[in-house]
């Protein structure tokens, strides 16, 4: 995925109400920009922060700039929510996901279960794959982790997907770690026992979790490699 028209640099004055952030111009100017994350995003939101803005094109808008990228140290950091679905599915279509390869079908956003729906369907004829998709940007020596914060609603999607697994389909969860420098994924437990209880237990009920590192430049986004190592405990 490239960034066209190329991002825009500014500085992270602040973060705040969970979908705004002020930012700082290289011209000097201050505007407020949407941040497409409804996370905590520790280690993302640092005042001061190096982050590249996306433009709208749309004057109308009432906020015209968004926030993609934040440099975190020398790493950048996808930290755009609304992306990761595009990636992933570009890169089933790619051959870069080789467990998900196989369907000649994909579709986005299919309801499912009782109340959700499914970031993408895979489907060969009666064969089926539901696969939910995470954004990953929390990460501590090499480590990514996910959740940011809690989450009730990522939470009922593991057990919609077990659901699914238990009707005779398959289920994916796909952890984008949208950063460059981790080496290894675990459910952030000391931010919410209960999802990484519920991951536990969704993948002792058949529940896939595969996990794919990001490459993350200013020009853009791919998903690069599968992280192997996987810790549920």
């Amino acid at each position: 995925m490239t960034f066209d028209p190329p991002l825009i640099p500014a500085t992270l004055i602040r973060r705040y109400k969970r979908f705004l952030a002020d930012v700082r111009l290289a011209d000097g100017r201050e505007i407020t920009v949407h941040c497409a994350n409804p996370g905590r995003m520790d280690g993302c939101r640092q005042p001061g922060s190096r982050v590249l803005l996306s433009d709208s094109g749309n004057a109308k808008r009432k906020l015209r700039y968004s926030w993609e990228l934040v440099a975190a140290g020398n790493t950048w950091v996808g930290v755009n929510t609304g992306l990761p679905n595009a990636l992933v599915r570009e890169a089933i279509a790619g051959g870069a996901i080789p467990e998900l390869a196989g369907y000649p079908t994909l579709r986005s956003e299919v309801a499912y279960g009782t109340a959700s729906r499914v970031d993408l369907l895979l489907e060969d004829g009666d064969r089926r794959g539901y696969v939910e998709v995470k954004n990953v940007t929390l990460a501590a020596a090499g480590v990514a982790m996910f959740p940011d914060a809690v989450t009730a609603r990522g939470l009922t999607h593991l057990r919609e997907l077990a659901a699914r697994v238990a009707a005779g389909d398959r289920a994916v969860m796909v952890y984008l770690v949208n950063r460059g420098d981790c080496d290894c994924f675990r459910p952030a437990a000391h931010i919410d026992p209960a999802y990484a209880a519920g991951l536990r237990e969704a993948v002792a009920a058949g529940v896939e979790v595969l996990a794919y590192a990001a490459r993350v430049t200013p020009q853009g986004i791919d998903v690069d490699h599968r992280i192997t190592a996987v810790a549920l405990d």
